[in-house]
């Protein structure tokens, strides 16, 4: 069951919401814990046992850590970790570790190892995440054990977060775990939030991704240059407008039940170098990497040297960390390389002499090669298409027959879709409140609401129509 089903938008969110306030406030984390282990055993079933023991264990094992001595509490986290990093190889690297073994071992002319079937739950590396960040915080001492075992277990699988974040981080999110209240305006501002996100993901996302489909399912030696950078470049739309819309239908639910998320997105695609790129995209992970992996190994307070080191090893980690796959591995490092790249002096002095243009386009550029990586099934698709879009190898000189049948609605909504991926709704919005304001608060509250119907009516029909909507994260 995904976000943008018509089971989860039409029953389950419904009903969910309805038991929550008609329980008990000392209810109410229970009622979301029912609901998320009822969501994740709908798509996840027998993964459900391992991430309610890994929760239980996980439990205690901060309980235990705070209530240590020092020296026993060094090796309670050392245990913790590598317990649960142990899991996530097992379950995420396992048939990617074995596979790169056998091609060692097949040269060397020994017998190889055979690769057993290993399922990924879904969330694994989000679930680890949270995991790792509750238990460094109270090892750190930056935050208290959770002594709910209830709400402890809500930290970690509360549904609207739990397939692909934001990643929440335990410390600043605690106190949500305790008392919190819901206003007539938080749910409003949820339904809009969610409604937001629904539109992006169907009526943006899903449209624009089929045409990223069609293109990457097709040898780039059939293509012309123009149809392998619009494949790229239609990948590109499609995952940020899929993701974010998860991120912003996270977040309202969220507000609906009285939490909040911080943003996770912030126009990404208008940053005006890769660091400021990071800044903007997948904003919790990113964060989560600086303060727990970034700034443990010294962060940017050594040399230049440690700093580029610091810098690779943090992504080389997030490349992997998406995927066990080389090309995800190779998309972390190219972003390494472009963040140390920035950080030479001489190259700081060039950019400031830059217009903004100049450095988003350059920005650009890098990015779209790095979702080439991202998006090829193999590494070898991956470079031919980088050769192709670069003039390397010769496309093909004639329009695809298919490619000129796409629609000029789809045609006009990926136009749309790159002029939506900068700045331009904020300051839509802003000019709609400023005009709002001098018709008054009922205006706006008549505008939320044919906003909302309109984009929800064309999300259940277009719904009704494509049964499987799975998000890209949603394997992650």
């Amino acid at each position: 069951m995904v976000f943008s089903s018509l089971t989860f938008v039409c029953l389950f969110l419904p009903a969910t919401l309805a038991f929550y306030f008609l329980s008990p406030r000392s209810l109410r984390n229970l009622v979301l814990v029912g609901a998320s282990v009822l969501f994740y055993v709908w798509g996840g079933k027998v993964a459900i046992v391992l991430v309610l023991v890994s929760i239980a264990i996980n439990f205690f094992l901060g309980q235990a850590i705070a209530d240590a001595a020092p020296a026993r509490r060094y090796r309670l986290i050392a245990f913790s970790l590598a317990g649960n990093l142990l899991v996530l190889i097992v379950f995420k690297y396992l048939n990617f570790l074995i596979d790169n073994l056998n091609v060692v071992l097949d040269v060397a002319g020994v017998a190889t190892m055979p690769n057993p079937t290993v399922p990924l739950p879904i969330g694994i590396s989000f679930i680890t995440f949270h995991i790792m960040s509750y238990l460094i915080d109270i090892y750190r001492g930056t935050a208290q054990p959770q002594r709910s075992g209830a709400a402890f277990t809500l930290y970690i699988i509360n549904f609207p977060q739990l397939i692909a974040g934001p990643i929440i981080r335990y410390r600043p999110f605690a106190p949500q775990l305790g008392e919190r209240s819901v206003g007539l305006a938080d749910v409003e501002a949820g339904i809009v939030r969610f409604a937001t996100g629904l539109a992006k993901k169907l009526l943006i996302a899903n449209p624009i991704g089929s045409v990223a489909d069609y293109l990457f399912a097709t040898s780039p030696a059939d293509l012309p240059v123009w149809g392998v950078w619009l494949a790229v470049i239609c990948f590109a739309l499609q995952i940020y407008f899929d993701f974010s819309g998860y991120s912003d239908m996270a977040v309202g639910m969220a507000r609906m039940f009285g939490f909040r998320f911080l943003e996770n997105f912030n126009y990404p695609y208008s940053a005006i170098s890769v660091q400021d790129f990071w800044r903007r995209w997948h904003m919790s992970l990113s964060a989560w990497f600086r303060d727990y992996v970034y700034v443990p190994l010294g962060g940017s307070r050594g040399g230049n040297w440690e700093t580029v080191r610091n810098l690779w090893i943090v992504f080389l980690l997030c490349g992997a960390w998406h995927g066990a796959s080389w090309n995800f591995i190779i998309w972390g490092a190219w972003y390494g390389l472009f963040l140390s790249f920035e950080r030479l002096s001489f190259v700081q002095r060039v950019f400031a002499l830059l217009p903004t243009a100049a450095k988003n386009i350059y920005v650009l550029v890098v990015v779209l090669i790095g979702w080439t990586f991202f998006r090829s099934p193999t590494l070898d698709g991956a470079i031919d298409m980088l050769s192709r879009m670069f003039g390397l190898q010769a496309g093909s000189q004639t329009m695809l027959t298919e490619l000129a049948q796409v629609p000029a609605p789809t045609m006009m909504l990926i136009v749309m879709a790159a002029l939506f991926s900068y700045p331009v709704w904020p300051r839509a919005k802003t000019w709609f409140a400023q005009s709002a304001d001098r018709t008054g608060e009922t205006t706006q509250g008549v505008a939320r609401a044919a906003y909302v119907a309109i984009v929800m009516v064309l999300s259940l029909a277009t719904m009704t129509i494509e049964q499987n909507n799975p998000f890209i994260y949603f394997r992650f």
